[in-house]
């Protein structure tokens, strides 16, 4: 069997080796950051995240434009590319509640607050596509 794929892979075209080395290697940094975006943060089911959602500073990670259209009640814009520069502008002290559109972004967002010294970081599993609670809509005039 070994003797099979080692022949395979030494008749195989250089762009296709290269094409493999690329994707394993993908794949092992996507297995990383999986590991990274978990340990970030804590997922919370909706029902959770409502919870204490008037207790913990709560901030939408998603572009402005996004916010302006509607957000959660009660949440700040701190798009996810500002988050280096305005992280100062979170208490260490209180937990941050963290939510976008699906989740991938407010776990990278997590990340990046663990690394300025924020512990106690939680996601809002499914985002705010799935965000069944009280939200703000602002009126679009056009």
């Amino acid at each position: 069997m070994l003797n099979s794929i080692g022949r395979y892979i030494s008749n195989m075209h250089p762009f296709f080796k290269i094409l493999w080395v690329i994707l394993i290697l993908w794949g092992i940094w996507e297995l990383i950051q999986y590991f990274r975006r978990k340990e970030a943060a804590t997922g919370l089911e909706r029902e959770e995240f409502k919870k204490d959602i008037r207790r913990v500073q709560l901030i939408d990670v998603r572009n402005r434009d996004d916010y302006d259209v509607g957000h959660i009640l009660g949440a700040r814009s701190i798009p996810y590319f500002e988050l280096k520069q305005r992280h100062v502008e979170l208490r260490k002290d209180q937990p941050i509640y963290l939510y976008e559109d699906r989740e991938y972004t407010a776990f990278r967002a997590a990340i990046e607050l663990k690394k300025h010294g924020f512990e106690d970081l939680y996601v809002l599993k499914g985002g705010y596509e799935e965000w069944d609670g009280r939200i703000k809509r602002n009126k679009i005039i056009e």
